[in-house]
């Protein structure tokens, strides 16, 4: 039996919702062990002078614990 446990991460980027997500599982994976998966909570945008600047991702991203 395992156990996991859930963290919540906000990322961000200048070029896409995409890379937001991916910047933000690199990250978390320097940081947590056995990240196994993560769902999209939230999308947000930065605007400014009315064009987007940034894209913000804020996920859960679920990882098990070891033993």
């Amino acid at each position: 039996m395992s156990v996991a446990k859930i963290s919540e991460i906000i990322s961000s980027s200048p070029a896409s919702f995409q890379d937001a997500i991916e910047k933000g599982i690199e990250r978390a994976n320097k940081t947590l062990d056995n990240v196994q998966g993560a769902w999209i909570q939230d999308q947000k945008v930065v605007v400014e002078k009315g064009r987007i600047t940034e894209y913000r991702v804020i996920m859960k991203v679920t990882f098990v614990l070891n033993d």
